[in-house]
């Protein structure tokens, strides 16, 4: 069954997703912005969170590097662990992330990666303690990918956080559940920067609705806002 879905995401006014270039706060400080939103990370009790390739490219910051002995290759999923009490999860059509090892954060690392991924490249992953799912077709079918976390790891709770395409490409296909933006007061004011979501030419696809859940006020003077997301009908 697929897992409840919340996308968290930190975000100005103006949808910019780098602190590093925002105003300061209104006390002329700069609001230590990781920390609160690790806390209202926290708050939300997940027990797995997911990136695209993109940002977690960026976590990881592993390069290439080839298994040192011979590994077996399992398509079209290879399990490393199955006691995992939380889970990494990157969405790599094209298997161009690397891992120093199974984990980050403490969290078992999963990746979801598209039909034509090389074996070496799989068996790479499973060197370093990966666990993985290939797509059956060409298009990735997400929500059976999703399903598939559910029933193998027991994934209830996943906090998607991010990039915009990824955020956009889940609600278009309606498979998030909640919105839960933290909002700084706090401008980037230019162009070309990333977006909190991205849609492609087609958009939502439909009607989709959302519903205030709640709004609460935190320090530094941001908000917490939380929808529902009713997805078309």
């Amino acid at each position: 069954m697929k897992p409840y879905i919340i996308c968290l995401m930190l975000t100005s006014p103006d949808g910019s997703l780098h602190p590093s270039r925002w105003t300061s706060s209104p006390d002329g400080t700069k609001a230590d912005w990781s920390k609160l939103y690790e806390k209202i990370h926290a708050e939300h009790h997940g027990n797995a969170w997911m990136v695209g390739r993109v940002t977690m490219a960026e976590i990881s910051k592993a390069e290439a590097h080839p298994p040192q002995k011979p590994v077996d290759v399992e398509r079209p999923f290879h399990i490393a662990r199955r006691d995992a009490g939380s889970c990494a999860i990157a969405i790599d059509k094209s298997g161009k992330l690397h891992f120093s090892s199974g984990e980050l954060y403490g969290d078992h690392v999963i990746v979801l990666l598209g039909a034509d991924v090389p074996d070496s490249h799989l068996a790479e992953l499973a060197a370093d303690g990966v666990s993985y799912l290939v797509s059956e077709h060409r298009e990735m079918d997400i929500a059976k990918m999703l399903d598939w976390l559910g029933r193998e790891f027991g994934i209830k709770r996943l906090l998607l956080e991010g990039g915009a395409a990824i955020n956009g490409s889940l609600l278009a296909a309606g498979l998030v559940d909640e919105l839960s933006f933290l909002i700084a007061p706090a401008l980037e004011a230019r162009s070309g920067s990333d977006r909190v979501v991205e849609f492609g030419t087609e958009g939502l696809g439909g009607k989709t609705s959302l519903s205030l859940i709640s709004c609460e006020t935190l320090s530094y003077g941001a908000l917490h806002v939380r929808y529902k997301v009713h997805p078309p009908v």
